[in-house]
């Protein structure tokens, strides 16, 4: 059902929706790859990793991990 709202100031939007008033569905499409080595996504306060000798293979064969193009 359609609302009145007030006076909306948007600043900044990294990465979301805003949606006002109706709508079927929303659907927002992003695709990204990280890669991190042993230990590399550790948080807290007090953190202690023995990784000894850590390697990250970086080397993508497949090309196309998550195609989002067509998926509209």
């Amino acid at each position: 059902m359609p609302a009145i709202i007030g006076p909306v100031q948007i600043v900044n939007v990294g990465g979301g929706i805003v949606h006002f008033g109706d709508t079927l569905y929303i659907s927002p499409k992003a695709s990204s790859k990280t890669f991190a080595g042993s230990g590399g996504f550790n948080t807290g306060g007090v953190i202690f990793a023995a990784n000894g000798l850590s390697n990250t293979n970086v080397l993508d064969t497949n090309v196309i991990d998550q195609p989002i193009a067509g998926n509209n």
